[in-house]
């Protein structure tokens, strides 16, 4: 970047200011250009001429104006690129948005300057965060540019789609009709090369790829949204109250945290229930309100029942997301690894090293200001957690700009770690304040020993408590949370569904993510016996009678807090689980079979078109997956965690003929095509591979087993094709697999009827099933690849190689494929699949120091 200023003899001259070099505040003049004879250039003012031309007058008076408001240097875009210099011009206008971001918001131009238009559409980029404008004004630059009011006054980019953030160009005008595209960079957070000449359908094309580009990465990226984890939080715990947390905004190791250059790390520690995580909501919405527009706030909220979020990466790929989601150029820095490694970037063995290098990478650039990163919960990362912890002692020392909170349980391994960072510093959370009666309050603040979730429960017991029995009442809520959860567990033993709320208790202990009711109505069988799937408000009420240790939220099932799972393994275990946690497990997968037996079937969701793209899916209202999501994802995962040898008798799914190899020899492919709707064939991969290494070495499991290996093969081997079109599991994975995969042969009626002459394929898969890994970069480029398949798919139509065509057989397969002369994808049928359908489907087809803060 290059500014002006004047120096004491009163000429103007630049300072190049390079990529490490701190920006010092700057105004910027936002103008509607002259004739380009009367704007002074960069070889101008490198010169001392051009002043007598008429753009001059527009550098005084942006030097005065910058002067008079205590500022040193401004900008102006006319003379303070180098226009002749192709690398600088092209670097300069893919960051010109963030310049404008980031200049100090003074100089406006008048009101006069928007009489028709033109000046309001030049200056959208300057007045995008609004700051210093009238409502008039505002009012004024919405009507005149079309864009929303609450993206001028510094909403997430984010929240506009991609067509909306587009249309914010159609009234602008431009000298250079390519200008009308590049303005839309910083919007979009892509880079562009310009070329000016190209055209402006040539140049919106290149625009619109990268924006697909990016599109995909973040998709790919995002786990789930931070934010929507808080809003869930805040509205599980009855909501957010400011009393319970404004405390610590007077607290002298906070204030220190938020002033102290040499303090960056805080830690606020505290035992089960105490409040840690609703203090940290309160703190983040304080943030949102202080930093300033050029600061970045992220955050992220562990949850140990949430295998989604309850690992060290996927910390990271949290913060991550949220950073680029609010400055999106930091996206550049996931493009590196993500054009080489596409999805399995965030996938493979090596994600947690790869996202690490990102963080590390995004957090160095020179374009990041001030970045506030909140972490909830680190005792709930079940994963790798030591890990996070060393990377986060490293990077609060080793980036000024950065401040982290984090927040825990009081373990000593996590202050061993975190202890590196600072000292050992103490304060205290103030009792939990509640507008009851004054008898009411009393019984809370004596015996709540300042735990904010004993308060939470009571309150929630009392509220359907008759006002006249309220204070009879109140001696029935012992103190402490374990005699809470006790008497708890007391109520749902009298009741007359003591039986049927231990099950659900069980079940959502066991459950890798939280279940739906529509989930758990069909996991659970006594409620698939009451037909409570058709009954989601009785079901709410049953679940509502599990004592309050569950609650509901969207129609997701939660326990209220994570000491009261805690609470169900260790004192209450052989009540939940009778004959053990294993025979739970097995239950879960039983049920889960037969789920998924009665619902899956082939093209669940009417696509009718074999090359459907899974971008273009869309989730019916009437979700017929809603009952055996779950299940896909995790029946054998929960089939793993049974202990075979606990109860032999329950094996009989598992033997030779039972419901597992029944499962298989009807439902394997309904069961990919699901997977594929769920975005989970990746999964699927991993669960095949886990239930092959689990029927290994067992006799009596030799036909399961024989059925298991070539379920592996085929999903290994069409992994990508039915990943991108969940129907290519009936044409391209069947017409390509060797003629004596069981597969296959089990599901020849699925075979397209259309195709009246097969291709020659083997008859058995090759024996040399070898994945590549250990590589960064791609074994070849796209269109190689493209070549390869379209050799692949001539050589098994014809039975022999086409001429022109050539042996690849020697060419590395992509990251993560496998090794096979077999075609492996089957892609090339998928023009003449949308062609068959094309009736059916027209819209397809157009488409330093530590203050640990203890909560005691």
């Amino acid at each position: 970047m290059r500014l002006l200023f004047r120096n004491t003899n009163g000429k103007y001259k630049f300072r190049d200011l390079d990529d490490d070099d701190p920006i010092p505040p700057y105004a910027i003049l936002s103008h509607k250009w002259l004739a380009d004879t009367e704007e002074p250039t960069f070889e101008d003012l490198t010169n001392g001429s051009g002043k007598e031309k008429l753009g001059y007058k527009k550098i005084r008076f942006c030097g005065d104006q910058a002067r008079q408001d205590g500022l040193q240097y401004f900008w102006v875009d006319t003379c303070c690129i180098n226009k002749g210099n192709y690398a600088e011009l092209s670097l300069s206008i893919n960051s010109m948005f963030r310049w404008y971001h980031n200049a100090t918001p003074m100089l406006r131009p008048s009101l006069g300057c928007f009489d028709n238009g033109a000046e309001g559409k030049r200056s959208i980029d300057r007045v995008h965060l609004g700051a210093g404008f009238s409502d008039k004004q505002m009012q004024q630059i919405h009507e005149i540019t079309g864009i929303p009011k609450s993206a001028l006054q510094g909403a997430p980019l984010s929240q506009f789609g991609v067509n909306e953030r587009l249309s914010w160009i159609d009234r602008r005008q431009t000298k250079l009709e390519e200008d009308k595209a590049y303005s839309l960079l910083g919007i979009f957070g892509v880079y562009v090369a310009p070329l000016y000449g190209e055209g402006i359908a040539t140049v919106f094309k290149r625009l619109r790829d990268e924006i697909d580009k990016i599109e995909k990465c973040i998709q790919d990226l995002r786990l789930t949204d931070p934010r929507d984890n808080k809003k869930r939080i805040e509205e599980t715990q009855g909501g957010l109250l400011e009393d319970s947390y404004r405390w610590i905004l007077d607290n002298a190791d906070f204030q220190r945290w938020r002033n102290d250059q040499q303090s960056r790390l805080l830690w606020i520690k505290g035992d089960p229930g105490k409040g840690k995580t609703m203090l940290l909501c309160g703190i983040i919405n304080e943030l949102h309100k202080s930093i300033g527009k050029t600061a970045l706030l992220s955050y992220f909220f562990c949850q140990a029942t949430d295998s989604r979020i309850n690992n060290a990466t996927a910390v990271l790929r949290g913060l991550i997301y949220m950073l680029v989601d609010q400055q999106p150029s930091l996206i550049s820095h996931i493009r590196k690894k993500y054009d080489h490694a596409g999805k399995g970037l965030f996938e493979d063995a090596n994600t947690w090293v790869a996202s690490a290098e990102i963080f590390i990478d995004l957090l160095q650039d020179p374009s990041l200001n001030s970045t506030y990163l909140v972490i909830d919960a680190l005792d709930e990362c079940v994963t790798d957690l030591p890990k996070l912890l060393n990377f986060i002692v490293q990077i609060s020392s080793a980036s000024p700009h950065v401040n982290w909170i984090v927040s825990s349980r009081n373990w000593p391994n996590i202050e061993e770690r975190l202890k590196k960072a600072g000292q050992n510093l103490r304060c205290f959370k103030k009792s939990y304040d509640d507008e009851t009666r004054d008898a009411v309050f009393d019984h809370l603040s004596l015996n709540a020993n300042d735990t904010f979730l004993w308060v939470a429960l009571v309150c929630q017991n009392l509220k359907d408590i008759p006002r006249w029995k309220t204070i009879a009442k109140l001696t029935a809520f012992p103190p402490g949370l374990d005699p809470l959860y006790r008497r708890m567990m007391e109520q749902i033993r009298s009741s007359d569904d003591a039986g049927l709320c231990k099950r659900i208790l069980s079940t959502i202990a066991l459950a890798y993510r939280p279940l739906t009711l529509k989930e758990l109505a069909y996991v659970v069988e006594e409620l698939e016996v009451e037909d409570m799937s058709n009954d989601l408000a009785s079901l709410r009420g049953i679940v509502g009678l599990c004592g309050s240790l569950l609650t509901i939220r969207e129609d997701t099932v939660y326990f209220v807090h994570q000491s009261a799972k805690d609470y169900l393994f260790a004192q209450a275990y052989d009540e939940i689980f009778p004959s053990g946690k294993e025979d739970a497990h097995y239950a879960i997968f039983s049920r889960s079979l037969q789920v998924m037996s009665r619902t899956l079937r082939r093209d669940i969701y009417s696509l009718r078109a074999p090359g459907y793209p899974i971008e273009q899916v869309k989730q019916p209202h009437t979700d017929p997956l809603a009952a055996s999501r779950y299940s896909c994802i995790y029946w054998i995962n929960h089939l793993c965690a049974w202990n075979s040898n606990s109860r032999v008798e329950n094996g009989v799914d598992l033997k030779d003929g039972g419901a597992g190899e029944i499962f298989v020899r009807k439902k394997y492919l309904y069961w990919l095509e699901a997977l594929s709707l769920c975005r989970g064939i990746s999964d699927g991969v991993v669960l095949v591979a886990k239930l092959e290494a689990l029927l290994q070495g067992r006799e009596d499991l030799s036909s399961l087993l024989e059925l298991v290996r070539d379920a592996r093969r085929f999903i290994m081997y069409f992994k990508r094709a039915i990943e991108k079109s969940p129907l290519q599991a009936y044409t391209s994975a069947l017409i390509f697999s060797p003629a004596r995969s069981l597969i296959r042969s089990l599901f020849k009626e699925e075979e397209p009827k259309w195709i009246t002459i097969m291709p020659s394929i083997g008859d058995n898969w090759n024996a040399c099933l070898q994945t590549l890994e250990g590589h960064r970069s791609s074994v070849r480029s796209r269109l190689l690849m493209d070549i390869i398949e379209a050799n692949e798919c001539l050589r098994a139509w014809f039975g022999r190689p086409v001429k022109g065509s050539f042996d690849d057989s020697n060419i590395g397969r992509e990251e993560g494929e496998t090794v096979d002369d077999n075609h492996e994808s089957g892609q090339s049928l998928e023009d003449e699949d949308n062609n068959e359908d094309e009736s059916d489907h027209d819209e397809y087809q157009e488409g330093g120091p530590t203050a640990p803060i203890n909560v005691s």
